[in-house]
């Protein structure tokens, strides 16, 4: 079934096609949604949540852009709107400008898997920010609007980030290379 097809009965409420939506996009959604959540369970959580939107929603879909990326914006959107229903619970707070550090990934060594990993233990604040500006393209400007904060914090909270990836990655190094002695 074409995309156009599938979208017009989806329109329609036709449960099936509803199914054949979800079995082909679910995956690349949920690993989005997890980018954006605390865990596993709140990724599940979003996922289903977003999929209730899309359903609800599609008809205002107007084929200007991809659908795809339609879609992973309300992916992205509901993990965020999660966000700042908690943002009390994930205590963002306005931190002073601190000096933009780099990170260095370029070890053959590292596994993807490790980066996921790390990024993924980062402080809800800090690994949101980071996803949204590294791994998304979103603007500081974007940020501060999508998870309510100043450009300055979301500039601040990327910096922080990085700063700790960095330590991770250093004593991952650190290890590596001491057992390879």
């Amino acid at each position: 079934m074409s995309l156009d097809k599938l979208i017009e009965n989806c329109i329609k409420q036709d449960v099936q096609a509803q199914g054949q939506l979800y079995k082909q996009y679910a995956s690349k959604l949920f690993s989005l949604c997890l980018k954006y959540s605390k865990n596993y369970a709140e990724a599940e959580d979003n996922l289903h949540d977003a999929f209730l939107t899309i359903f609800n929603k599609i008809e205002q879909y107007n084929n200007k852009g991809s659908f795809e990326g339609w879609l992973k914006r309300i992916a992205i959107n509901t993990s965020l709107q999660r966000y700042r229903e908690d943002v009390g619970v994930y205590d963002i707070v306005n931190e002073g400008n601190i000096e933009d550090v780099s990170v260095d990934i370029n070890d053959d060594n590292m596994s993807i898997d490790f980066l996921l990993k790390i990024i993924q233990e980062l402080p809800d604040r800090y690994r949101l920010v980071f996803n949204l500006y590294v791994l998304d393209g979103y603007s500081h400007v974007e940020i501060s609007e999508l998870i309510q904060i100043s450009t300055g914090t979301s500039k601040s909270n990327l910096a922080r980030a990085r700063l700790i990836l960095k330590e991770k990655i250093e004593t991952y190094n650190a290890r590596s290379n001491s057992q390879s002695l």
